[in-house]
């Protein structure tokens, strides 16, 4: 009787083991969505609207440091006649001029840091607009190209270039962009 028990236990076992692996085998055959990866550094860097928003951004920064250059230049200027000045000033004379030499010198860090403010949320705007463009680009792509998901390339480890799409959501983009500014 144990041995009958055995063999139809094992019996049992043996039907389980191959309901499990027809079952696990037909989950391993379903279809595999594609996966497609973009390089949001790349895009910028290539499409249009990206090269304007860095011609933009730095055409403004350019002017902004030159008016930083400007009032440093004036800064030393002031350094040196206070300097040559220092001997012949009253002791409260002089320790006025420094204390109003130390303002203007506080006046234009806070002036830098106030413009770097300034050209980081004009590229965060700027480049905000072109990333919700893309992403409408993308989720197109997506759809037509039956793709399971696609992601942004710094999130991943490592993916063949085979499955890279930037350059087609830049061609892409680069129409919409042209479109958009008709």
């Amino acid at each position: 009787m144990k041995g009958e028990n055995m063999r139809s236990s094992s019996k049992w076992f043996g039907i389980f083991l191959v309901a499990l692996l027809i079952l696990a085998e037909s989950g391993f055959c379903a279809d595999v969505g594609k996966i497609g990866v973009v390089d949001f550094q790349k895009l910028f860097e290539q499409s249009e609207a990206g090269k304007k928003v860095k011609d933009q951004i730095t055409a403004e920064g350019k002017k902004r440091e030159d008016e930083l250059k400007e009032k440093g230049t004036e800064i030393e200027e002031l350094k040196k006649r206070l300097e040559r000045e220092a001997l012949v000033m009253s002791k409260e004379m002089r320790e006025e001029k420094e204390r109003d030499f130390r303002i203007k010198v506080n006046d234009i860090k806070m002036l830098q840091k106030k413009y770097e403010n300034e050209l980081a949320n004009m590229q965060k705007r700027m480049m905000g607009g072109i990333q919700s463009d893309v992403i409408t680009i993308i989720e197109e792509i997506g759809n037509t190209g039956k793709y399971l998901m696609i992601v942004e390339k710094r999130a991943v480890l490592y993916s063949p270039s085979t499955i890279d799409i930037t350059d087609e959501v830049v061609k892409k983009y680069n129409v919409f962009y042209a479109q958009k500014n008709k």
